[in-house]
């Protein structure tokens, strides 16, 4: 399992022209689910981007939460973290789960970051065509890898 997760000033999510959903300062999660990823993959990393310390303290050290500051998450279902691009110029998605895999575990992993986080979380919707207006802060964008680690 795979997580992008930006540190944001603000976030919209449209479908089809239309707010689906939008958070102001926090987090927006991009979040790709392989094959092999079960739930134990998903509880680790819903605790780790739930807590995770990337929000700048009086010092201006990253030391402070979502949950600390007040913030929101936005998390966003994105199958092609798991591109293969080692070969020509079309990338492969044979990493990356079937939705009739992939979709209870982004919707337990949704439901465990709330959990963990104690903040709002928003969500876009599973296999849609989305557009994503952001404004990264800092900019700060983390790569989580539960491959990598979990060893």
């Amino acid at each position: 399992m795979k997580a992008v997760i930006q540190r944001v000033a603000r976030v919209r999510l449209t479908i089809d022209g239309n707010v689906h959903a939008e958070i102001g300062k926090g987090l927006l999660i991009l979040l790709g689910v392989t094959h092999e990823d079960t739930r134990s993959e998903v509880d680790y990393l819903a605790k780790k981007c739930g807590e995770v310390r990337i929000f700048t303290d009086e010092q201006d050290k990253m030391n402070l939460s979502a949950a600390d500051i007040g913030g929101e998450m936005l998390v966003v279902s994105n199958f092609t973290l798991y591109a293969d691009c080692r070969k020509g110029r079309r990338p492969a998605f044979v990493e990356a789960a079937r939705p009739e895999q992939a979709e209870p575990l982004y919707e337990y992993f949704v439901e465990r970051l709330k959990q963990w986080s104690g903040v709002p979380v928003q969500t876009g919707v599973f296999g849609a065509d989305m557009q994503i207006e952001l404004v990264n802060d800092g900019p700060v964008t983390l790569v989580m890898d539960t491959a990598e680690m979990m060893k």
